[in-house]
């Protein structure tokens, strides 16, 4: 039985969505997962955790001079998010014609973050959209 490389690829689960723990001794969650909590040490007992992908706009800045590999992209706008459940993210926020603002609400979204130019291999990352 074949099976392609590509369906294999998304079916790990932490690709598409926002796969994160939470410490049962404290309650504190973390993104991306940790192997021990900052607050508990040694005592931590982590769980894993999907996150709504809902989330605040903490802050954000305009890129106008990208790297190279996000050239086509500029300007776009890199945003840090904390999300309801607790951790603070970093992601691109995607401009939909809403207004970008601090304390503005966004949701999580999978969109094209950029092909690789020897196989043409898209690669997908989350991003967030103000809603």
């Amino acid at each position: 039985m074949d099976v392609a490389p590509a369906s294999l690829w998304r079916k790990i689960n932490t690709r598409y969505n926002l796969v994160g723990n939470t410490c049962k001794n404290c309650n504190t969650s973390y993104f991306p997962q940790r192997v021990v909590c900052r607050n508990c040490g040694r005592k931590s007992k982590l769980e894993e955790r999907k996150f709504s992908g809902n989330g605040t706009i903490f802050s954000f800045t305009r890129i106008m001079v990208p790297p190279d590999a996000f050239r086509e992209d500029a300007p776009y706008t890199i945003g840090l998010i904390k999300l309801d459940e607790g951790p603070m993210v970093e992601g691109h926020i995607i401009d939909n014609c809403a207004e970008i603002k601090i304390g503005g609400k966004v949701k999580t979204v999978f969109r094209r973050m950029q092909t690789e130019d020897k196989e043409d291999l898209i690669r997908y990352q989350y991003k967030f959209e103000p809603l």
